[in-house]
């Protein structure tokens, strides 16, 4: 059975409601960390999910983000001892950025943290019905990159399929384009 026009207009309403909400919510989330803005969440997200260092130019066209706008995050992300500038081992001439021990844990928290919030959101849902959700989700996403790809966009590569890095885990996680 085919989805008709209102149906998917209706999903497309739902998923700019969850949008905003989800704006909303982190624009009401506490601070974890006095060096850390929660629109700086992307950016230690992404740089956790490289299994090397990231530039800050792959940065900001990976979140969509210009420039000026990434190198203000990612420079008070360093002034705050969670990220790591470096010369870049290929063209010494540039840098990277790289997560430091007090940036993981901070991120570990940051996931904690969101993961026990959503926890709560979904108490009345079973673990079923969430696995069902994400498949769905990960369907609808995948519909949409190929969409645009068709389109002849030029998507940047995704840098983890899944929440980054667990506490204590090791392996770097990344996603086939």
């Amino acid at each position: 059975m085919t989805v008709g026009k209102d149906e998917a207009n209706q999903v497309f309403v739902a998923l700019l409601r969850v949008q905003k909400l989800l704006l909303a919510a982190r624009n009401a989330a506490p601070r974890v960390h006095e060096a850390v803005d929660t629109t700086a969440y992307p950016v230690l997200f992404v740089v956790a999910g490289s299994a090397e260092p990231v530039r800050i130019s792959d940065l900001a066209t990976t979140l969509h983000n210009d420039v000026s706008t990434v190198s203000r995050q990612v420079s008070a992300l360093v002034a705050g001892g969670l990220l790591a500038k470096t010369a870049d081992p290929h063209d010494g001439r540039a840098l990277v950025v790289s997560l430091t021990d007090e940036g993981h844990a901070v991120l570990d928290h940051i996931q904690s943290t969101r993961s026990t919030w959503f926890q709560g959101l979904l108490e009345a849902w079973d673990g079923r019905r969430a696995d069902s959700f994400v498949t769905d989700l990960h369907e609808l996403a995948d519909a949409l990159d190929a969409n645009l790809r068709a389109r002849g966009a030029s998507l940047p590569p995704m840098p983890y399929a899944a929440a980054p890095r667990a506490a204590g885990a090791t392996d770097q996680m990344s996603r086939k384009d």
